[in-house]
């Protein structure tokens, strides 16, 4: 097996090897300090709640951020993404392999599967995945110079890494070819890349030359590997360690549940410099890949709003840089002055730029690196709007109507049970025994026209079926959604306490709604363990159990636009797909961009009661359900079942298409 091992002692003395490790200690000091620096810079963030979950958070790690699960699904640059990874990854371990064991005569360590048959498949390995990483490198170039995604920028820092990563690859190979011309070993069809790089060379050169080529390249190949290493934490190629800790630090409440401010103990309300962040915010910062994919499916982006996703990160992560940096070396007063004066929220994210975030989620839903966009955005509007006071003027109304009305309509609480007129309604506070729904009715459910043909026909239903519920009448007052996501956390918790106090002077089981974000708010916001049902959910559990008989047979084109809040915040999907399905005579069709991917309406993070300029999103999400020839778009939300209907009528579409809640569809398949 003598011929197995590795030819170095031909070429290697013990300055070489010296030197060598003397260049990689250098390397090293390098990337530990670049490491070191921003981890100081993270260290400027506020403290987070204690770590917990180690198993699950360390599986996560593996799937996101070793397994790349979220890169694949992607097919082009997921395919692209995970050749590299992956390739360099086990030529990593290769090379490492071999470099603590550089000297055969007198090796550092023993590595004594190399001088076994085990290197056959060794070599056959690290040849296999660096060919993989040059057509992952060649599918990268394609798709930067050719493809070119709207919102992938190229930069020089790109041109850097792909250029380097095909020299790195390259004179691996042209080593390899040159060691097998010299030996001319038995094995050499274990090495397939670099057989073929030696038959090549081997028609044009001799065995001296090749001899001396091997010994430049090799230590080209080595200078160039090791600048590479210790340019990658100064690169976007930092992400590449900082993903598993982002991963790992990652938050595991439930997904839609905001952070709440302790607003007796706060010295400043919301986030107006780099340092009110956490420092898992500033991590995230860091770990942005530049991929785009957060900007791709932002509704704002998408509709030429200010906002990009990507891009807000970015300058955040320019600026914690910026004032990060002279803030750790304690400089003057004046200096530390200037830096303050720089206005995070206005100058470098936009006013504007934050106001036109729906809170969909599309974007934290599409980025690999578990990066917390909307906390973000919402921390630096609660900074402008308990702090500032400044926020859009429409936006006024909706305060005080939410403070003085507990409704975003401004409608007097008295109001609130108008839609039930002519119905049998239990109200909660007149039953004596515990009930199994309190049915939230909402204040789209109460004061909105639409809302209240979907309250009205949920009632009719429960009545019918025999479901043992009850509301809560004129007692019942706004979650405080829209004035949370808004910025405004002094409203919400107003709002919040009252009905947490309410609510807990009844008994019952489950909380019914049909509204996503009072779902949401109910479920993942109130510090209390509510048991929140939505009316999707409901209908689809009496439908298997056989308790909704369905007469009608409609004959429509029927398409489902997911709710924001109910999907990617609560992962509500196949209830209300589940009904449709079983509707007979519906037929049934996915919009383009559904489930986890679907487009948001528009009306989410108080953007309801907010103008919107041309292109608008609900434009954009009728035309997709246009395009299906769809006659009903079918929804389980109030404010999208608002914003569609608006969008059909606005778009001259209502002639052929218009909106309905699914449990209107429900009521006429039972022939009410």
């Amino acid at each position: 097996m003598q011929d197995l091992i590795p030819t170095r002692e031909i070429y290697w003395n013990i300055s070489g090897v010296i030197w060598m490790y003397i260049l990689f200690i250098i390397t090293m000091i390098f990337f530990i300090w670049r490491f070191y620096q921003r981890y100081q810079l993270w260290k400027l963030g506020q403290s987070v709640a204690k770590i917990d979950q180690i198993r699950l958070r360390l599986k996560l790690v593996f799937q996101y951020a070793l397994g790349q699960k979220k890169l694949l699904e992607r097919s082009y640059p997921g395919l692209m993404h995970l050749l590299i990874y992956s390739g360099f990854l086990v030529l990593f371990i290769g090379t490492v392999l071999i470099f603590i064991e550089v000297d055969i005569t007198k090796p550092l360590f023993s590595l004594e599967f190399l001088r076994s048959s085990f290197y056959l498949f060794y070599s056959l390995t690290l040849d296999i995945f660096g060919g993989l990483v040059l057509v992952g490198i060649i599918l990268a170039g394609y798709r930067r110079i050719f493809i070119k995604p709207i919102h992938l920028k190229n930069k020089v820092d790109d041109l850097v890494i792909l250029l380097s990563l095909l020299l790195i690859i390259l004179s691996g190979f042209f080593i390899e070819g040159l060691r097998i011309g010299v030996t001319q070993p038995q094995w050499a069809g274990w090495s397939p890349v670099g057989n073929f790089a030696a038959n090549l060379m081997q028609n044009g050169l001799d065995v001296s030359t090749m001899r001396n080529l091997h010994v430049w390249i090799w230590w080209i190949h080595l200078l160039f590997s090791l600048a590479f290493l210790a340019y990658m934490p100064y690169s976007k190629l930092f992400h590449v360690f900082t993903t598993p800790l982002n991963i790992f630090f990652q938050p595991l409440y439930p997904k839609g549940r905001l952070s709440k401010m302790e607003l007796d103990d706060l010295e400043n309300f919301g986030t107006s410099q780099i340092q009110h962040f956490t420092w898992k915010d500033l991590l995230d910062l860091d770990t942005c890949t530049e991929c785009g994919r957060c900007s791709d499916v932002c509704p704002a982006t998408t509709t030429d709003k200010l906002l990009s996703p990507m891009k807000l990160i970015l300058d955040l992560r320019q600026h914690l840089t910026q004032v990060g940096v002279p803030m750790l070396k304690k400089k003057s007063s004046d200096q530390a002055e200037n830096i303050q004066s720089i206005n995070m929220v206005g100058e470098v994210v936009l006013e504007e730029e934050l106001w036109g975030c729906t809170t969909c989620r599309a974007c934290q839903q599409a980025c690999p690196v578990a990066i917390s966009h909307i906390p973000k955005i919402v921390d630096m509007r609660r900074y402008l709007v308990l702090e500032e006071s400044r926020f859009p003027t429409e936006v006024t109304t909706t305060f005080r109507n939410l403070e003085t009305n507990g409704n975003p309509w401004g409608i007097s609480p008295e109001e609130r049970e108008k839609w039930s007129e002519g119905l049998v309604v239990p109200r909660i506070s007149e039953t004596a025994e515990p009930v199994e729904f309190l049915f939230w009715i909402g204040c789209a459910g109460a004061y909105d026209a639409r809302g209240q043909k979907v309250s009205r026909a949920m009632v009719k239903i429960l009545n019918e079926v025999g479901v043992n519920y009850a509301i809560l009448g004129k007692e019942e007052t706004c979650t405080g959604d829209a004035a949370r996501r808004i910025g405004n956390e002094y409203l919400y918790q107003i709002l919040a306490e009252q009905n947490i106090e309410t609510l807990n002077r009844y008994k019952f089981n489950k909380i019914l709604t049909t509204c996503p974000h009072c779902y949401n708010t109910l479920a993942n916001d109130y510090e209390q363990s509510y048991h929140v049902v939505h009316h999707t959910e409901l209908l689809a559990h009496l439908i298997r159990e056989n308790k909704l008989q369905f007469k009608n047979t409609p004959r429509q084109k029927i398409v489902f636009h997911d709710s924001c809040y109910l999907g990617r915040y609560n992962d509500i999907y196949d209830a209300p797909r589940d009904i449709l399905k079983s509707i007979a005579g519906v037929q049934y069709q996915e919009l383009p961009r559904s489930r986890e991917n679907g487009f948001c309406c528009g009306a989410g993070g108080g953007r309801m009661w907010m103008e919107e300029g041309h292109p608008k999103v609900n434009h954009k999400r009728v035309e997709e359900a246009a395009i299906l020839k769809a006659e009903v778009v079918c929804s389980a939300c109030p404010f999208c079942s608002t914003m569609l209907s608006d969008g059909i009528n606005e778009t001259n579409r209502q002639e052929y298409m218009h909106n309905k809640d699914i449990s209107l569809l429900v009521l006429e398949a039972m022939d009410w």
